[in-house]
């Protein structure tokens, strides 16, 4: 069965998934890169079975593949980018093999800002990608292969599409708790998936702090740096980019173009009001 660790790209989720694989695969809470092994990503070429020629048969696949690598009777976490609403008429994972997920949502206004740099993308090249309902992961096929496809749709359609799904418990944190309230969020988190794995065991808050400390944003940038990550990616003129680059220092107050503000405000002020965040400021 697999938890799912979820997220529209650049929302915290390799963050979240460093605290989750330290406090749950490490003994003392320690945190080092080679934890992250126990939380691979889904779709990917790792876990499919055969070689996968279109983003049709790619969807065709998911649900598939997920049977044949996750339903052995242990708990699998998961990262994935997936949205769960259907693509072409296939849903990406079941109630059958999925026993929770944790979603992570982050303000789209410092989000885009993150897209930019780490895509190499312009802010218009950014907000066309964010409010696209047909946005796509995928865009160059490794040797053909389109095992890694993932559909992301609209930022909004995907946050959606996991915080009201009724198939699986979801809980449904947002990024900047991980600042303003991060033990209780943390702690919330640990618990949430010690329910999900009929855990009764208490906390160990030792280890619990241990893990908030060794995977403060801070540390992971400056382990980075000292270490590499293998999850960063390489700029268009070949310069490797810091995969740890801004965290919490990134304020669309103080960063993000007029413009772009304006009309992220303006075609998702639903949204940011559903999830109290701030307009203007």
């Amino acid at each position: 069965m697999i938890i799912w660790i979820a997220s529209y790209p650049k929302s915290g989720n390799t963050y979240l998934r460093s605290f989750i694989s330290s406090y749950f695969f490490s003994k003392k809470g320690k945190f080092d890169f080679d934890l992250l092994l126990n939380i691979l990503q889904f779709p990917s070429v790792k876990f499919a079975k055969k070689k996968i020629y279109s983003e049709l048969e790619a969807s065709q696949s998911w649900i598939f593949n997920q049977q044949q690598f996750f339903s052995d009777g242990n708990i699998h976490f998961i990262k994935t980018h997936s949205n769960l609403n259907e693509y072409k008429g296939n849903n990406f994972t079941t109630k059958n093999l999925t026993l929770g997920g944790i979603y992570i949502v982050r303000d789209p206004r410092n989000l885009i800002t993150s897209m930019t740099h780490h895509y190499s993308l312009d802010y218009d090249q950014a907000y066309s990608k964010l409010i696209n309902e047909n946005q796509t992961l995928l865009e160059k096929p490794m040797d053909g292969d389109y095992s890694n496809f993932t559909f992301l749709g609209s930022w909004s359609s995907h946050y959606k599409s996991w915080k009201n799904t009724n198939e699986f418990k979801i809980l449904f944190i947002k990024y900047e708790d991980l600042e303003n309230n991060k033990y209780e969020t943390f702690k919330k988190i640990v618990n949430f998936i010690n329910t999900l794995k009929k855990n009764k065991s208490s906390i160990n808050e030792k280890k619990l702090i241990n893990s908030i400390n060794s995977t403060n944003f801070s540390n992971l940038k400056n382990k980075e740096e000292r270490e590499g990550f293998e999850e960063s990616i390489y700029s268009r003129l070949g310069e490797k980019k810091p995969f740890f680059n801004l965290g919490f220092n990134n304020r669309w107050q103080k960063i993000l173009p007029k413009n772009i503000l304006n009309k992220l405000n303006n075609a998702l002020q639903n949204e940011l009001n559903d999830l109290n965040y701030i307009i203007h400021e």
